[in-house]
This record gives structure tokens, sequence and C-alpha cells, in this order.
């Protein structure tokens, strides 16, 4: 049985989506935390249930070696070491349909969503160095990365509302 079955599942889903020329190990890194990051922050919970620690290519599920791991001893998924234009790459394939029955419709929308804008929009190199901000350069190697302290470093536009809000508070602060 899989220690991390979120993640595992999370897992398979993203390499069942992907082409291996499309997917290696650090964009699968990425799918997920972005996708983590975004589901945080709108319904205050993770997809995956994994925590995120600092690597050199930005952050990664802590328990994601060992859900590829069960994900390929169960047979649902194989993977191998390929050289992408000279640098390593790990491919992967599903050999399985993926199990998304524990996932709400939001979780599987935004992992979607995170696939395409990764896998179509990015190289390994360009999508680590998304990751590379002030949230990752204030860990040290190694350190949990809560899901909440992204959201610290995101910025928004500020609307009329906070417009009005900030000067309701500056007037009955006066």
């Amino acid at each position: 049985m899989a220690r991390y079955p979120k993640l595992n599942a999370a897992v398979h889903y993203i390499i069942s989506r992907c082409q291996p020329d499309d997917l290696g190990a650090t964009k699968l890194n990425k799918i997920l935390w972005f996708a983590d990051v975004t589901y945080f922050e709108r319904y205050g919970k993770s997809i995956t249930g994994d925590e995120y620690v600092k690597r050199q290519f930005g952050p990664v599920p802590k328990h994601v070696p060992m859900a590829t791991r069960e994900l390929e001893a169960s047979g649902q998924i194989i993977s191998r070491e390929a050289e992408y234009f000279g640098k390593p790459k790990r491919e992967f394939w599903s050999l399985q349909e993926a199990n998304i029955a524990g996932f709400d419709p939001n979780a599987i929308a935004i992992i979607d969503q995170m696939i395409d804008w990764v896998c179509h929009n990015h190289t390994a190199t360009s999508i680590s160095d998304e990751t590379h901000d002030l949230l990752w350069e204030s860990a040290e190697m190694g350190d949990v990365i809560p899901l909440g302290a992204a959201l610290a470093f995101r910025s928004a536009e500020i609307t009329e509302e906070d417009i009005a809000w900030a000067l309701r508070e500056l007037e009955a602060a006066e």
C-alpha cells in the first residue's frame, strides 16, 4: 500500500497525461509545486498532502522519489534515465490508467492547467528559474518550504475595494 496515496495518484496522473519528451523529474516536481500552491491559495489545503523541501532546482515534494519507486514497483509506471541536449533527464511512461477518484474536479483542473503551462511553455531550466524566488532563496538546502509561505511572495493587483478599505481605515485611525 502506498504511504502517500494522494501524492502517488497525482504523480501517476501527471505522468499519464504527459509525453515522455515533455516531462522529466524537474517538470514533474514543478507541476506538483505550482498545483499545490495554487490549490492551497484557493482552498486552504494541499492536493498531494506532501511537504516541499528546498533542492538545487527549486521546491521538491519530499516524498516524490518514494512515490515514483512505489508506482514503478506496482507496475503503474516505468522510468529511465535519458540524455536530453547533453543533460541527464528521467523519462516516465504510464502503464495503467491513473486513479483520480480521490481528487475533486477543482484539483484535477488545476493539475491540468499546470501540466499545460509547465510542459508547453517551459524548459526544465526556465521552470526551475520560476521557482528560484525570494522564498526559495531564503530557505536552506533541505529545509521545508510551507505552502502558505509561498502566498506571501505572490503579488496581487490592488482593487478599488482595497483602496476604499484603506481609506476607511485611515479615517478611522485619525
